[in-house]
């Protein structure tokens, strides 16, 4: 079996065609929803980029592996104990590694590793590209090479492909000769108002529309990140950017597709998309950032489409709760590769199947940018996102915040002093989960750690200005 994973940075899913999105930008990725399933509520369970994708290829919550912040101790995994053998049992545990000891060649085109400092995450791949990019550089600066790679190995046997895309990623800078005709008719969300941009404005953030920190300092590309968010125009101009890479990474999974189709092994290939986390595009006062425990930081799209699993479901989407690690032993399941005890994640074999329900809930973590947890959960009255903040990066919110997203899907209305049933079950839900997850963990809470250490402005100080 083949199984190619296209992952893309800071993708939300409802500016996707197959999520309801009123702009065409994804043909393609819409073609592979289209064969197979698409999950409608699944979330990072960490939060954002080295969290997210440590959770994932760790298997296990942050909580767990310790690696939550970009910056600070906790920008590494927790180290294990004197008892550690010549491999240490994370490296023996990895995704990567499961698969390759099932018998899968295991092969990256990324440059994450490098950009965060994240070399754990290389634990059990077989082939490493990376450009030496640093997560800057656009999909024409790698994929060639990746398509190269195709037309070799392709049609070779018991291969995984992992594929990130960081071109959705702030700053937006797709070349300047790719235009979608499809971005020339505007189109801004019902919920944005003049006067709630307004109210943004003064109100601090690091990402908030008074200060736009990754938008003003990028002006590689003005046409696509403004430098301000004063006017509905701005945010136009931010959507815009945001469309026109989405609309780049759908033309590149095209000439994936165009490849794996002219190799034959369309239908004895697996294809996956999903994301880190999403990304919020002013909600919570949040411009291209990505620094919340919300569900515009953490929902995320997913859509797997497997030869012989998902024929029968073919366009369908999947409402249950999920997480984003649990694609990892979902691939070890359908690749008889043996799933570690530790792991936290669970296969969605069986929701493919239609044999279960899926988590009654879930509890999702930003620790990098801002300290938050949530917990997303549903009841008689609502489908409700509870927000519980610990530290945040200047933003003026309150510690609790709960939203309904079945009537509020942009979270603009608190309902924490008027719902106090829903407010309790959140707070329940998120100290049960906590018990649960020290109750077997040898290490502290790295919520904890991080709020006694300096928060990532600090640390970083002008390194981040440099950078972008």
């Amino acid at each position: 079996m083949r199984v190619l994973y296209i992952d893309v940075d800071s993708l939300r899913p409802d500016h996707l065609g197959c999520y309801g999105y009123g702009r065409d930008l994804s043909p393609n990725i819409d073609a592979i929803a289209a064969r197979g399933v698409r999950w409608e509520r699944c979330h990072a369970s960490d939060a954002p980029c080295m969290p997210s994708r440590t959770s994932l290829f760790s298997g296990q919550f942050g909580i767990h592996h310790g690696c939550v912040s970009h910056v600070g101790s906790r920008a590494t995994p927790f180290p294990e104990t004197l008892r550690t053998g010549f491999v240490t049992r994370a490296a023996r545990n990895s995704w990567m590694q499961c698969l390759r000891d099932a018998g899968m060649h295991t092969c990256t085109f990324s440059s994450f590793a490098d950009r965060h400092s994240a070399h754990h995450w290389l634990a059990g791949f077989s082939e490493v590209h990376d450009n030496g990019g640093r997560g800057h550089e656009g999909a024409e600066a790698w994929m060639p090479e990746a398509l190269d790679w195709l037309e070799r190995r392709g049609q070779q046997e018991n291969w995984f492909l992992h594929l990130t895309f960081w071109d959705v990623h702030v700053p937006y800078h797709t070349p300047e000769n790719f235009k979608p005709e499809v971005l020339k008719k505007p189109l801004l969300p019902e919920w944005i108002t003049q006067a709630i941009l307004d109210k943004h404005r003064s109100s601090p953030g690091i990402r908030s529309a008074k200060e736009a920190l990754f938008l003003k300092h990028a002006q590689t590309r003005p046409d696509l990140n403004p430098a301000q968010m004063e006017t509905l125009e701005d945010f136009q101009r931010m959507i815009d950017g945001y469309d026109t890479s989405i609309a780049y990474v759908d033309y590149w999974v095209g000439q994936i597709l165009e490849q794996v189709e002219a190799l034959g092994i369309r239908d004895e290939t697996a294809i996956i998309l999903s994301a880190d986390h999403g990304e919020n595009l002013g909600e919570l006062n949040a411009y291209a950032g990505h620094c919340f425990a919300d569900a515009f930081t953490t929902r995320i799209p997913m859509i797997i489409d497997w030869p012989g699993v998902t024929n029968n479901r073919a366009g369908e989407s999947e409402p249950a709760y999920t997480y984003h690690f649990d694609l990892a032993p979902t691939v070890c399941e359908a690749l008889a590769a043996e799933i570690p005890e530790r792991w936290d994640a669970e296969s969605l074999f069986p929701l493919l199947k239609g044999s279960s329900k899926g988590r009654p809930h879930l509890i999702c973590s930003q620790l990098a940018q801002t300290c938050q947890r949530s917990v997303r959960f549903e009841n008689g009255t609502g489908d409700y996102l509870y927000l519980r903040s610990y530290r945040k990066r200047g933003y003026e919110i309150p510690d609790e915040l709960l939203f309904d997203l079945r009537q509020d899907p942009h979270e603009t209305q608190d309902l924490s002093e008027t719902h106090p049933d829903p407010l309790r079950q959140g707070r329940h839900l998120l100290a049960e989960w906590h018990q649960k997850m020290m109750g077997c963990n040898p290490n502290e809470d790295p919520l904890k750690t991080v709020l006694c250490e300096p928060d990532e402005a600090e640390l970083m100080g002008s390194v981040v200005l440099k950078v972008l």
